[in-house]
């Protein structure tokens, strides 16, 4: 296993340089461009046979429901069994008494080239908030930085017991760069669909199809964990109106993307009103759209959106904290009414100072309670819905992940109920929604390989994450012009 990681990655540094030095780029994007890696590669961990033993086991698949004292029979990445009590004589137990046993969290979209800019936001100041900072950082990142920045929100997240990632991509400025995306997402053992972009959104360069079907069609096939979607960027007036070439980039987006039998995923916003009535006059609304943000829309755009299948995903915390002055409130209440398809997710860890996913659903929670207007009560079993099952079914990857299904993969979270910021857990719907954190995460299983275990990774090493990323960072606020 080791040999082979060693081997993957120096195909993969090879890779990075040839293409880096085969495409006529802007200056910006190949200065200091010769990608670097100082961390050293590790093996993944195997995947075997085990049983988790004793836990509160949350299925989140009503036809199975909870077991307070069940049992988890895990094989070769799959979940074989859930039950009260398994008899599998020789089969390795690892106790999970004294835990929550659920489904890893789905997060339905997250930017993870911009985890490593955390340190150097500041709020919605004009020159070093999240978007001027990450327009100029975006500029001159190397594939090396995308790397580091990558491996460091992955690791974060699969500490909060995030074991599905939607990689919403939009900074691609090379292959060399998608590929060094690719790479991290792949290093670090994270199921995620890599969601290919253009540099900068908006943005007047045009997609690199060509670099889209070269991922599709060569790279994502030996990489069982990783799925491909592309970004769609348009943007309206401030009449909800489209400029004609806006219109035919979308028009030639969309028509590419479902050729190529990719789903596709676009922010909505201030940027965007208008965007509905669009996709819906062309039949480009579906179930291989995902619609991120759903703030400002009208009623009869929500009804729309429901009618045509679209999914929905929402990023409570930078809902709270970015835009709700800008494009309203989070429609929760009103498309849960209608029952819309919706998930939960990060956003930008880099944005939002974390990747906590238990903030997302109190964000949600709290959002919800604040508002006077509405009647529709939200539980906390609800919550945990949004955050596995539903996240799973908004990324149309219900048929393998968000419950503890048997014969589905086995992406599996440990929750400590005895630590000092949870107990006393008697109803563990609520204390995972209303008191856990990511410290409370005890174990981490993606497609039945544990990595972590006890609160720490078995392979990764951590420190060398957090150096490369700092040493990005460092390089960055230099060359950017960050804080």
């Amino acid at each position: 296993m080791g040999n082979d990681i060693q081997q993957r990655r120096r195909s993969f540094l090879k890779t990075c340089g040839a293409l880096a030095g085969g495409i006529a780029m802007p200056a910006i994007f190949t200065a200091g461009a010769n990608p670097s890696f100082a961390a050293e590669p590790h093996s993944l961990p195997e995947r075997g046979e085990f049983i988790l033993r004793g836990g509160y086991v949350l299925t989140m698949d009503p036809a199975l429901g909870e077991f307070p004292g069940g049992d988890v029979h895990i094989k070769h990445g799959e979940i074989v069994a859930v039950g009260a009590r398994i008899e599998a004589p020789n089969v390795r137990s690892i106790d999970a008494s004294k835990m929550i046993v659920m489904p890893g969290f789905v997060d339905t979209h997250q930017h993870l080239w911009t985890s490593l800019l955390r340190g150097s936001l500041r709020g919605d100041d004009p020159k070093f908030g999240y978007f001027p900072s990450k327009a100029r950082a975006g500029g001159v990142m190397t594939p090396a930085d995308i790397y580091n920045s990558v491996r460091l929100g992955v690791a974060q997240s699969l500490t909060s017991g995030i074991t599905t990632i939607h990689d919403f991509c939009h900074n691609v400025p090379s292959p060399a760069h998608a590929n060094a995306n690719l790479q991290a997402l792949e290093d670090l053992g994270v199921r995620s669909r890599f969601s290919y972009g253009r540099y900068g959104e908006p943005s007047s360069r045009p997609m690199d199809w060509q670099d889209v079907e070269r991922v599709q069609q060569t790279l994502l096939p030996k990489r069982p964990l990783l799925t491909l979607g592309v970004v769609v960027a348009p943007v309206t007036d401030k009449d909800g109106t489209m400029r004609p070439e806006v219109f035919e980039d979308l028009r030639d987006s969309v028509t590419r993307a479902r050729s190529l039998g990719l789903p596709y995923t676009l922010h909505y916003g201030n940027l965007t009103h208008g965007i509905v009535d669009v996709m819906a006059k062309h039949q480009w609304l579906g179930r291989d759209l995902l619609l991120v943000h759903p703030q400002g829309f009208t009623a009869e755009e929500r009804s729309t959106l429901v009618q045509s299948d679209v999914t929905i995903s929402i990023a409570p915390v930078i809902e709270l904290q970015y835009s709700t002055v800008r494009s309203g409130y989070t429609q929760f209440a009103e498309l849960e009414a209608l029952h819309a398809q919706m998930g939960i997710s990060i956003d930008s860890s880099a944005a939002s100072a974390s990747a906590n996913f238990f903030n997302e659903m109190r964000a949600l929670l709290w959002a919800h309670k604040s508002r006077a207007d509405t009647k529709l009560k939200v539980t906390p079993r609800r919550l945990v819905e949004l955050a596995t099952i539903d996240g799973a079914k908004t990324l149309n990857m219900a048929d393998r992940i968000g419950s503890l299904t048997p014969g589905k993969r086995a992406d599996v979270i440990l929750v400590r109920t005895n630590d000092l910021d949870i107990a006393p857990v008697f109803d563990p719907f609520n204390s995972l929604v209303y008191s856990a954190q990511p410290d409370n995460v005890d174990t981490v299983v993606v497609d039945g390989r544990i990595l972590r275990r006890g609160g720490k990774f078995a392979a990764l090493d951590v420190n060398a994450v957090i150096q490369d990323a700092t040493r990005s960072a460092v390089r960055l606020r230099g060359e950017a012009g960050l804080a």
